[in-house]
């Protein structure tokens, strides 16, 4: 359904840093790096797709977070949302939402919440009970 996500960035290298933290802590590998374009793209390790990309904007204009957008990233377990979430606070992300259920979505979904350094929000998620 999905063939890649990406995030516009307008400082890659400090970008970079931040998401080859916190894709490497969910389990995925880079499948490319540019500095020329520059952009970047993980995925994982035993699919092609979906792409989580990072870059520059393609017009050349300034990279701008949306309000209402959200990129959620799938967790292996409800260790990890709490681990990822720590780390992205470490690496000069914000708290949106602490680690813990949210049963307004359903039952067993367990989410931490952060914003990248450069305003971008995510999620990091798991469904299942523990």
């Amino acid at each position: 359904m999905i063939s890649h996500i990406c995030i516009g960035v307008n400082d890659f290298e400090r970008a970079y840093l931040f998401y080859q933290e916190i894709t490497q802590a969910l389990g995925l590998e880079l499948k490319f790096k540019d500095l020329e374009r520059p952009w970047a793209g993980w995925k994982h390790p035993d699919n092609a797709r979906p792409l989580f990309v990072i870059g520059k904007p393609f017009d050349g204009e300034s990279a701008t977070s949306g309000n209402g957008q959200m990129i959620a990233l799938l967790a292996p377990d409800r260790q990890a949302v709490r681990d990822i979430h720590a780390l992205a606070l470490t690496l000069d992300g914000r708290c949106e939402g602490p680690p813990g259920l949210r049963p307004e979505y359903h039952p067993d979904y367990y989410g931490a919440y952060f914003r990248d350094p450069e305003g971008n929000k995510l999620c990091v998620c798991y469904h299942d009970p523990e």
